[in-house]
């Protein structure tokens, strides 16, 4: 194995051997603390433009399969491991890991200290990052290049990792509702979940309009995960406040609750190292119940947690935060069906408490029937 080089743009070098594609790759340096699901880690395309560090030492021992993949292909730019398995072993793996990712041109590197990375991380903040493996460079050189790479903070990434035309996944048994789910860079196990739910799916690309999607007579519109800077969507965002105009409900998660809250007055900011894993604690502050959620985002919402809040399209409240750090993660507006939440109901991979949201959508669709407006 050749010498490799995890690069951060503040000088910081950390070294090790190389491992899955050879090269050189650039992107967001990003901690990912979840003990299990790196296929689907791998294949969100909310990574898009990171390179994801595992914090679980041993990546690789259940090798990859055709089933876990939550999209077409590899997003992120570059993966970072401390041990990767040698040997697979599980009677659903198709492939070796290392393979998949030398198959999808996924730079990678080996045999860094990852605890001292994300130690880092967590003390000066996400940041840019290249990693090198088997190349010639001075150390000098690598940080150059890494500086000239652009940051996450007004990444315009949807139209790299939406869908190019819409697709439908039928609603398993009896058929209930229809939903347009806008592809912002959703997961395949979120159509799955609304689908077991008797919901007929239409995945609209991120650049749908309200005529297209009105065509469809939705019931619901569902605002999905995604990469990028929420500040960036502005048409997108005038479309959430056109839906809701219409009163259709809404229910956004991820990226989809930043442009919801953005679409009703709040502004987004960037955290100084993000939520990602499937570990995080969040307090429903209706109810006192905390879950355990899966995270992937580096952006957030500024909305008052101290009490409700008043919109053009009614009043609404803040009903989940953060435990760690008291982060936004969830709102509704009060007398209209909208909500959203920052984490990931659908559990690709990670715990199902947050399960229960779709049935609320769903809820939600029942006692706010669509509406035929004039535009």
């Amino acid at each position: 194995m050749s010498k490799a080089f995890f690069v951060l743009d503040d000088g910081r070098i950390f070294e090790g051997s190389s491992w899955a594609a050879t090269g050189k790759t650039f992107g967001e340096a990003v901690f990912q603390t979840g003990m299990t699901g790196y296929q689907e880690t791998l294949t969100d395309p909310s990574y898009h433009k990171q390179v994801v560090v595992m914090t679980a030492p041993h990546i690789g021992n259940t090798g990859v399969n055709t089933f876990d993949n939550e999209s077409k292909k590899y997003w992120v730019a570059g993966f970072v491991v401390r041990n990767p398995s040698t040997l697979t072993s599980n009677w659903r793996s198709e492939k070796d890991l290392e393979a998949e990712l030398i198959d999808q041109a996924i730079v990678g590197i080996q045999g860094v200290d990852t605890r001292a990375i994300t130690r880092h991380l967590r003390d000066r903040g996400a940041m840019r990052v290249g990693i090198f493996s088997g190349l010639e460079l001075t150390r000098e050189e690598m940080v150059i290049e890494v500086r000239k790479q652009p940051a996450m903070s007004g990444a315009y990434l949807s139209a790299d990792v939406s869908t190019e035309s819409t697709y439908v996944v039928p609603a398993v048994g009896e058929k209930k509702f229809t939903v347009a789910a806008i592809d912002l860079g959703i997961k395949g196990a979120t159509p799955r979940a609304m689908a077991e739910r008797g919901i007929e799916v239409h995945v609209m690309p991120y650049n749908a309009t309200l005529d297209e999607i009105l065509a469809i007579k939705p019931d619901g519109v569902f605002l999905s995960n995604g990469p990028g800077d929420p500040a960036t969507m502005t048409e997108t965002i005038e479309l959430v406040r056109a839906i809701l105009a219409q009163e259709i409900p809404i229910f956004g998660i991820c990226f989809g609750h930043q442009i919801l809250g953005r679409a009703l007055g709040f502004e987004t900011y960037k955290l100084q190292f993000g939520h990602r894993g499937i570990n995080q604690p969040v307090i429903d502050r209706k109810t006192g119940k905390v879950e355990i959620t899966a995270h992937n985002h580096g952006f957030a919402l500024q909305a008052p947690t101290d009490a409700g809040f008043s919109t053009v399209y009614g009043p609404g409240q803040v009903t989940h935060v953060s435990l760690n750090d008291g982060v936004v993660e969830g709102l509704e507006l009060t007398e209209r069906g909208a909500f959203s939440v920052q984490y990931h109901p659908e559990a690709a991979a990670g715990p199902h408490d947050a399960a229960y949201l779709f049935d609320r959508f769903v809820d939600l669709m029942v006692q706010y029937p669509r509406k035929v407006k004039a535009l």
